[in-house]
């Protein structure tokens, strides 16, 4: 199957959304590809819908959801641009190769590995806005590849899809304002919060009041949230991080410890929290960056330390009649993910450069709050310290530590593409998305920041996502 439109979308999270809607209202025809099975990406993500319930009966509370009301109005006049033909949605896939045309983009897709049932289609398309989003960043400790380890993200992404938890007692960990709706929808849902450690400290944000003060809006979530651990006693701990993870063929506890701002452990703060069920990591996120460096697009560094797209007023990248928004231009949150989604919409509908377009000055403002939360929320710089040299760092190739840092030292691997090549680390299935940061940072050495080239290495793959080898064999010659 082929679709043929004026503008692609790839991604139907909050900045998707956005970018979708915008198009279409502003007359072009629009295809939206996403992986998911329903609109609203991990932000948004709730309860599976039934095939004849609209944005107006799909949770209409929006309990446990941030910007339900901006969700339910995207919602509807996505569906209504759908309902009028403007609006060609493609639910279930994936992306696996991006490609430019002499008139545009070609994108082809396979069935997301959640929708074995949906039929792979080709999208050809004058402009393009890939929003893919991001995922949780992790970085490894001592146990953390132990069942009943998850993801920050996928414990709240598990809560909001299914309505229950998936354990009882968690210790929650990492670093940034993510951690706090983890853990009050955690004890919202009925489970017990044993801790929050946080790396960072509060006056970090000192030096950031400015920036935070022209988004008020976080203020406010952020006091809902403080009214939230203290209703239902959640110890919330700055300056401590999570040592090891505990327990024999699954987590049953941490050994947690003080560190000061580098990173550095406090000798003789060590403490140990028993019986738990699941631990939450959360180190920020990382854009998902395949595609947009599959097509060529100009990157830089962002500063947490991840690697994203360069885009100009129009949040067109320096690809012609390529569009970036929402994480993979930075990682912000989802209201600046909006805004930027309906700047590249619009501009990918109207694409005309001589029409000046004057950005939003809430996207800056957004922008410089995002900033201000990547240099109070940084990743600790002696991270590295945590580590034994037989701590898995690549899951899926069980690549340690130890393995990585000899082929620093003797092989001379200080990227991620020369690592992968001498240890494996990042071959498996997830491709690195896992590992890839990690990996990048033991490679660069102890106290140091992976650079750019290093990362776009990462990032850059001939598939962007498992395809069957007969999909392959049926591409023309």
């Amino acid at each position: 199957m082929s679709v043929t439109v004026d503008v692609a979308v790839v991604g139907a999270g909050p900045a998707g959304l956005a970018a979708a809607v915008a198009a279409a209202e502003a007359g072009a025809r629009v295809a939206v590809v996403d992986a998911g099975n329903q609109p609203g990406g991990q932000f948004w993500r709730h309860a599976p819908e039934t095939v004849q319930r609209q944005a107006a009966d799909v949770q209409a509370d929006g309990h446990g959801h941030h910007g339900w009301n901006t969700y339910l109005d995207l919602r509807a006049r996505f569906d209504a641009a759908q309902h009028a033909g403007r609006i060609t949605y493609l639910p279930g896939l994936q992306v696996w190769m991006a490609e430019r045309s002499e008139d545009g983009f070609v994108l082809r897709t396979t069935p997301a590995v959640a929708s074995a049932g949906a039929a792979p289609v080709t999208v050809t398309a004058d402009r393009l806005v890939l929003c893919p989003g991001g995922y949780d960043r992790q970085l490894p400790v001592p146990g953390w590849d132990l069942p009943g380890v998850l993801a920050a993200g996928g414990i709240q992404a598990f809560i909001k899809a299914n309505g229950v938890l998936p354990g009882k007692r968690f210790v929650i960990a990492g670093t940034g304002p993510f951690l706090l709706p983890v853990a009050a929808g955690i004890a919202e849902a009925g489970g017990k919060v044993l801790a929050v450690l946080e790396s960072s400290a509060p006056s970090a944000w000192l030096p950031h009041l400015a920036a935070a003060s022209g988004v008020p809006g976080k203020a406010l979530e952020g006091a809902e949230y403080a009214a939230a651990f203290a209703r239902h006693r959640i110890p919330y701990r700055t300056r401590s991080i999570v040592t090891e993870v505990l327990g024999s063929d699954r987590a049953s506890g941490v050994r947690t410890a003080r560190v000061d701002p580098a990173g550095r452990v406090r000798p003789g703060t060590e403490r140990v929290y028993g019986d738990v069920d699941v631990v939450g990591f959360g180190w920020g996120f990382t854009p998902q960056m395949e595609l947009p460096v599959s097509l060529g697009v100009e990157t830089r560094l962002d500063a947490d330390g991840s690697l994203v797209g360069v885009v100009d007023d129009r949040q067109q990248s320096s690809v012609p009649g390529l569009y970036l928004a929402g994480e993979v231009t930075g990682v912000g949150g989802a209201t600046l993910a909006v805004l930027e989604g309906l700047a590249a919409g619009a501009a990918a509908a109207r694409p005309d450069p001589g029409v000046p377009v004057k950005p939003p000055a809430a996207i800056a403002r957004h922008r410089r709050f995002a900033q201000a939360m990547h240099q109070a929320h940084p990743v600790p710089a002696a991270w590295q310290d945590w580590l034994t040299p037989d701590t898995t760092v690549c899951r899926c190739e069980e690549v340690t530590a130890g393995d990585i840092t000899e082929a620093r030292e003797d092989l001379g691997a200080r990227d991620v593409r020369s690592l992968k090549s001498f240890t494996r680390a990042g071959m498996g299935w997830c491709q690195g998305r896992v590992c890839g940061f990690a990996a990048a940072c033991l490679g660069a050495g102890p106290g140091e920041a992976p650079g750019a080239g290093s990362l776009a290495g990462s990032a850059k793959r001939p598939l962007a996502a498992p395809v069957g080898i007969g999909e392959l064999a049926a591409l023309d010659g």
